[in-house]
């Protein structure tokens, strides 16, 4: 077929397609040879080796060789979770304010763009999965789309999210939280129904307004607020734990009283077991991106935001004040749950002792 041949990459389930021309043209383009890099390493280097599987829309998809896909979690946030999983590298959606483009400077890609228009995907993720959870303890919690999301377009065709609840469901007595923006997960009810009758899930859909104009130029790439109201709604009434994440407040853009009870309403009427919210947090590598798009959309609130935001990624303590005030009035109005205010118990200790036993008989 000469330079019409395809290369094959395997992802998941699926497989992507490109004409090998083509896909060597890109890769010569953006990836200079070890000669030209030899500063290159670990996560950085594996990544400037990457090959190009496929393309979308202003969009490129190469196929990531990692030797992990459960990481240890290391924060001093207070996150609840001690393990995470993210089935990709950088995330479509292109929320202004996403806080891990970081996550690209780990492979030297330091234009924060980058992050949303070249996105990894992990590679043998299942099998990896397999491996790794055979050496976790009693009562560890893992949360599944912290830094990208596992349900943003490529996962329609790589499948790689599916694949990894393949393994998780089989399990028994795990804690798993997902995360995310997207109604492809409704595909996946399934999965999510097997794995919950022997472990603890709860899926978080983050909905940052329920403006749909606000919520176009915000999160460019993202499903319709109204549209994500309707999986919370399917989620539940398939009897999954789900609740509705309203992060970021913005301050100035959706962090008034009106706001947060349009948000609270829509949250009941989707029968939401719970809302949560949480103040901006900006940390530099985000910082120039939102306040871009502070500029352009709300260049009243550019010196705020300059003020709130010069030396510090969060905002002051009497704002989180505020926030979690008018959280909590309009949970009560509404009579929505806390995020972890379900009891959480566990299988008793199986006869092997601290470790966990993952695989039924």
């Amino acid at each position: 077929m000469g330079s019409e041949r395809l290369t094959r990459k395997q992802t998941g389930h699926s497989l992507f397609y490109m004409g090998e021309e083509k896909a060597n043209l890109i890769a010569l383009s953006l990836f200079p040879d070890d000669a030209d890099s030899p500063h290159l390493v670990g996560i950085a280097r594996i990544a400037s080796h990457s090959a190009v599987a496929d393309t979308g829309h202003l969009t490129e998809y190469r196929a990531l060789n990692v030797h992990s896909v459960l990481n240890a979690v290391i924060s001093k946030r207070g996150v609840p979770f001690g393990r995470s999983i993210n089935p990709y590298r950088g995330c479509e959606f292109g929320c202004r304010y996403c806080f891990a483009r970081y996550t690209h400077e780990f492979m030297e890609l330091r234009d924060p763009l980058l992050f949303e228009r070249q996105i990894f995907v992990k590679q043998n993720a299942a099998w990896l999965l397999k491996q790794e959870l055979r050496k976790l303890r009693r009562g560890e919690e893992i949360a599944m789309g912290t830094a990208t999301d596992p349900y943003q377009p490529v996962e329609r065709r790589a499948r790689v999210t599916r694949s990894l609840l393949e393994v998780l469901a089989e399990c028994r007595g795990l804690r798993l939280g997902i995360i995310s923006k997207s109604t492809l997960i409704v595909r996946d009810i399934d999965l999510l129904r097997k794995f919950a009758e022997h472990n603890q899930l709860t899926v978080h859909v983050s909905i940052t307004t329920p403006n749909t104009p606000l919520a176009r130029i915000l999160e460019p790439r993202a499903p319709r607020p109204d549209l994500r109201f309707q999986t919370v709604a399917k989620l539940r009434q398939a009897g999954i734990r789900v609740g509705i994440l309203c992060c970021p407040i913005m301050p100035g853009i959706n962090d008034g009283p009106a706001a947060f009870e349009a948000m609270a309403k829509r949250a009941k009427e989707a029968d939401a077991c719970f809302m949560a919210a949480n103040p901006l947090y900006l940390k530099p590598c985000s910082k120039g991106t939102f306040l871009a798009f502070v500029r352009e959309h709300f260049p009243e609130l550019e010196a705020s935001y300059e003020k709130r935001y010069g030396e510090a990624a969060f905002v002051s303590k009497a704002y989180r004040k505020r926030v979690s005030d008018m959280l909590a009035a309009v949970m009560r109005k509404y009579k929505l749950g806390e995020r972890y205010g379900e009891p959480r118990t566990f299988p008793e200790r199986t006869e092997t002792g601290e470790q966990m036993s993952f695989w039924p008989e």
